[in-house]
């Protein structure tokens, strides 16, 4: 009996303080060392932001002067002009980038996903599962002119030539560790009642891989893709040991040529900027700023993409 005397009592306690605070009581002073504390920090964040972003936009805009009048449609489905020569366009080159990144992405993207599989499912805490995370780790920071050294000897000293694939397998390179790790995050991000309601309506594992996990982690696994196509678009070291350059269409009887040599974007920028021939460095500047909203559109899709997080 005492004791609910006592529980009562502080319940009455209790409501006598709660009615006491005031709605002003609840509100932010900045009098109060905590709240003035708090915004000060919000501030100066706000304001390194603000700094941060200074240089991207200086570039986009300086992009945007420098190349937009040089940009039209005939821009796109004109071979670069010569050295004396006005008009000319890059469209041999932004195909050759889009036939060496899709070669690319059809290499890593399969082999990460199977391997992100391995690592996040089959065997997570086997040996070999360590060192294949460790090594997709260690290969994310790999510098890309040594992945266009790897593929100049495996590829171009083989097949005897310059070619736009072996530009896709040094590509593939360092696409293949973002895919990997994104993949392999997405699918532990599954939640566990997922996996265990389709292992409890009778599917065997392989089928909850195939027909579970991975549609349910789609959207992370193609933010990995994303990031690792816009990451080999703006390559240009690795292209210069494999896929060098061309100022012909990579195409051959309708058919894209592979084992010939191919111009991409990002080499024609780094060759045409430094000539001294106006018409070649405004073509640099459009080519330039193309590269760029490609490289920013695959990014916006990437996050649109992650932002469909699993339910």
């Amino acid at each position: 009996m005492e004791d609910l005397l006592v529980r009562n009592a502080g319940k009455a306690d209790a409501a006598q303080m709660g009615a006491a605070i005031t709605a002003a009581d609840l509100q932010k002073s900045l009098r109060r060392p905590r709240s003035l504390f708090s915004f000060m920090m919000s501030l100066l964040t706000t304001g390194l932001t603000l700094v941060a972003l200074v240089p991207l936009f200086s570039v986009v805009y300086m992009l945007v002067v420098k190349g937009m009048h040089r940009l039209s449609l005939s821009v796109f489905t004109s071979l670069p002009p010569a050295a004396m020569e006005e008009g000319g366009g890059f469209g041999n080159a932004l195909a050759g980038t889009l036939i060496m990144v899709g070669i690319a992405a059809a290499i890593s993207v399969p082999i990460g996903i199977l391997a992100a599989v391995f690592l996040a499912e089959v065997g997570p805490q086997t040996k070999l599962a360590q060192l294949v995370r460790f090594s997709a780790k260690i290969l994310s920071g790999f510098p890309s002119v040594l992945a266009g050294v790897f593929a100049y000897g495996a590829v171009v000293l083989l097949t005897g030539g310059f070619s736009a694939l072996a530009g896709g397998v040094a590509l593939s390179l360092l696409m293949l560790p973002t895919v990997i790790l994104t993949a392999e995050e997405s699918i532990r991000m599954v939640p566990a009642r997922i996996r265990e309601a389709a292992i409890g309506m009778g599917t065997t594992p392989t089928q909850c891989i195939w027909h579970v996990l991975l549609p349910t982690a789609m959207p992370g696994i193609l933010t990995g893709v994303m990031l690792a196509v816009a990451r080999a678009a703006g390559e240009t070291a690795p292209l210069l040991f494999t896929a060098l350059f061309s100022n012909y269409w990579p195409v051959h009887d309708g058919r894209p040529a592979l084992m010939q040599p191919t111009a991409s974007l990002a080499v024609l920028i780094y060759n045409f900027s430094s000539t001294p021939f106006e018409n070649q460095v405004e073509m640099a500047w459009a080519a330039a700023l193309v590269l760029v909203f490609l490289v920013l559109a695959i990014n916006l899709i990437g996050q649109s993409l992650s932002s469909r997080s699993v339910d």
